[in-house]
């Protein structure tokens, strides 16, 4: 679904450095987030949480919240039953009104006229709760005698196809994959190898807190919001709060960074019952502790590999365990089978002829996981690549060969049993050991490590409008946020390259829910293939319309003649339909580890990418690194840190994310081609480089000093521990 510009230079745009559409607003401070909506009359909301992890709710007194002056409203569950919220199951009460199932976890929310009066009357409110017995693990929520945190799970509203049977009750999401005979064929294997790692909770740590505000006006209820896929919204709104999609507008202007995070949205249920009760907008805006407790992060998880190879390393069998905590909702998740998107992606990018991949995300009494960046692959990514450099290790084959030998090739069947479009993965691997000199010497207390991984690229259905302008331009409207990501800047280009026009003449303008045409979102790796292919095609049938009259017309001048013209492209491919489309990408990472401290330091990186046609090249590259980044603090340093249900580390102080002092040289060598669905060949890059850089780093450390970190992120303590055990084994 490539197409070729009208000239054969147009696409000449796409070298130049791109000027970011809204950059000025934001440099400027012009632009306004969803905190800086100035509302008349709008009042604040404050929330009372749960301090339990598994409470009954038994009373809520109020009496003193409500007599405060300048409280205008106070909510309990039983004011908003049974209404839930969720991306895909519903099963997150707005206000808990029978049990509170995480410290958090809210009860009773308060509307007044200022944020500090709406927090001293919430601090005023009497709840008496029974506390009740918690589970704070997978395995032990699994247990046949655990108690059951969600007894009318079948009752849940959905949006979507009804969730598949469950094996225990405290189960909400399980997938078992498998092809070919994987017990047969590990019978049959020269050695079978196993390994189990685990990973944390993290957060996705973007720049902007949550944020929102809902009023209702002529019956229509207005929301203005931080969430990244406003129409998705819409429709749970819709379906939670029991009321037509046609009398909700969604507006989400700047969202300050997202990185997977906000998908999900809670305050704008709670927001609604509240402005309901007044008559007045209402508005909420998080500080960051508000958001380390009480959202999504990124699964925890423990996983389980079994691989049984030949005597010369081929891959022949594998088989995964893969046990997700879950917290106390599902309502994170917008896939079907409430799963982290890639939680059964494990051998990403290698030939596994027979294989058998069980997936199983669980409640417990925590905060609720969602999704970040990449969904399930840095936990998959990480205990797969070690996997693999440990099977290598124990072989006495070297690890990029090993990964040579095993690698996808056209014809070959994944780990999922599918066949791949265009494998570039022989190529990325090949490259990499060439930049990186790979097997060359190094100094003493130093290793090399090297990982590969592959992420899909988005696909999705969408449209677009574009509109010719009385002076010449053309406008396109869209309903896709721009999350930080520069997608308005890229379907400017796009539209620029395929009519061959000055940048000037293309606008783009982002349209609430009531006005754009229907969008998913942000989110899957999508915007670029899904959002720039409907932009390309409506460039391409505007064209078609211009030269109706004239087949020689100049693009460029006929557009003068034609204000008001209107056409709509669209966009439409989903999964399921030929072969899977991946990039591909791998790094090498030098570390140096101090035997003495345990402290490890990452000196030098090499990211090798095929990411198809580059369309905003300082975004692209600015992907790519902030991807490096991004998985080198979940890789050294960061963990949402869960103390008997309650997180521990309520600021970024203590979360701990990566400064400039943090970060190693990086080097980028890029593969481009037309091979991916999107406009001119694009491919995704969003997601692309973040999952692979915790594998890459624990292989370097057991490459210096000969320990293996089983855990992220990989401290000094570990590796310190590591070495004293291997100094008592060896006595």
């Amino acid at each position: 679904m490539t197409a070729t510009p009208e000239r054969s230079d147009a696409r000449q745009v796409f070298d130049l450095p791109e000027s970011r559409l809204e950059g000025s607003a934001k440099v400027t401070g012009a632009a306004r987030y969803a905190a800086d909506a100035v509302l008349p009359g709008a009042l604040w909301a404050a929330f009372v949480p749960s301090p339990h992890p598994h409470a009954r709710v038994v009373d809520v007194d109020a009496t003193e919240a409500r007599a405060l002056l300048g409280v205008r409203a106070v909510i309990t569950g039983r004011d908003c039953a049974p209404a839930r919220l969720g991306r895909r199951l519903l099963d997150w009460p707005v206000l808990a009104w029978d049990r509170a199932r995480f410290v958090g976890d809210r009860v009773v929310a308060v509307a007044a006229d200022s944020r500090a009066i709406a927090e001293a009357a919430a601090s005023l409110v009497n709840v008496t709760y029974e506390e009740l017995p918690a589970v704070f693990g997978p395995e032990a929520a699994l247990a046949a005698d655990a108690p059951v945190l969600h007894p009318d799970l079948a009752s849940y509203p959905l949006l979507g196809p009804p969730l598949a049977p469950l094996t225990h009750p405290n189960l909400h999401g399980h997938v078992v994959h498998e092809h070919g005979d994987p017990a047969d064929a590990m019978h049959s294997a020269a050695r079978v190898f196993e390994h189990t790692f685990t990973t944390p909770r993290t957060h996705q740590a973007y720049l902007e807190p949550r944020a929102s505000a809902v009023w209702i006006e002529d019956g229509i209820v207005h929301v203005i919001t931080t969430n990244k896929s406003p129409f998705t919204l819409r429709a749970q709104l819709a379906r939670g709060l029991g009321i037509p999609e046609a009398s909700i507008v969604v507006d989400a202007g700047h969202i300050g960074g997202d990185f997977g995070g906000k998908g999900l949205s809670i305050d704008e249920f709670a927001l609604y019952f509240l402005a309901r009760a007044t008559g007045r907008p209402v508005r909420s805006a998080w500080r960051y502790a508000d958001d380390l407790q009480a959202t999504n992060p990124r699964h925890a998880a423990s996983i389980t590999l079994r691989t049984g190879v030949s005597a010369s390393g081929e891959i022949l069998a594998h088989e995964a365990r893969v046990l997700l905590d879950g917290g106390a909702y599902a309502a994170g998740k917008p896939v079907p089978h409430l799963l982290p998107g890639d939680a059964l992606l494990t051998l990403a990018g290698y030939r596994v002829p027979n294989a058998r991949i069980e997936a199983l995300s669980v409640y417990t009494n925590a905060v609720p996981a969602g999704h970040a960046r990449a969904p399930g692959q840095p936990q998959n990514s990480f205990a797969a690549e070690s996997h693999l450099d440990l099977i290598a290790r124990a072989l006495g084959i070297d690890p990029l060969e090993m990964r040579l030998r095993n690698v996808l090739r056209p014809g070959d069947l994944d780990v999922l049993g599918e066949h791949w479009a265009d494998p570039l993965g022989p190529a990325v691997l090949s490259r990499l050991g060439e930049v990186s000199q790979w097997g060359s010497p190094l100094p003493a207390g130093h290793g090399r490590g090297l990982s590969f991984c592959a992420r899909h690229v988005g696909r999705g259905k969408t449209s677009v409008i574009l509109e010719v302008g009385p002076d010449g331009t053309v406008t396109l409207l869209t309903g896709v946020p721009d999350q930080g990501g520069g997608a308005h800047t890229m379907i400017q280009r796009v539209v620029a390259a395929e009519l061959d026009l000055p940048l000037a003449r293309v606008r783009v303008r982002r349209g609430t829910t009531a006005e754009a045409p229907v969008d998913p979102g942000v989110g899957g790796s999508r915007v670029t293939p899904v959002v720039g292919g409907a932009a390309l095609d409506a460039a391409r049938r505007l064209r078609v319309r211009l030269r109706e009259t004239d087949p020689d017309a100049v693009i460029a001048d006929a557009l003068h003649q034609a204000a008001g013209l209107r056409v709509v492209g669209s966009y439409d491919m989903d999964y399921g339909r030929g072969p899977e489309l991946y990039s591909v990408y791998g790094y090498v990472i030098e570390v140096r580890v101090d035997r003495e401290t345990g402290e490890v330091r990452v000196v030098d990186a090499l990211l090798v990418a095929d990411t198809g046609t580059v369309i905003n090249p300082v975004a692209h590259r600015g992907q790519l690194e902030g991807g490096f980044v991004y998985g080198l603090g979940q890789t050294l340093m960061e963990e949402l840190v869960v103390e008997d249900g309650r997180v521990v580390t309520t600021n970024l102080g203590e979360y701990k994310i990566p400064t400039v002092s943090d970060i190693p040289p990086l080097r980028i060598e890029v593969l481009t081609s037309d091979a991916g669905p999107g406009p001119f060949g694009a491919k995704s890059v969003g997601e692309l480089a973040n999952a692979a850089v915790g594998p890459a780093v624990a292989n370097a450390v057991h490459d210096a000093v000969g320990v293996r970190v089983w855990s992220l992120p990989i401290t000094s303590e570990k590796i310190l521990s590591a070495l004293r055990a291997r100094g008592t084994d060896a006595q």
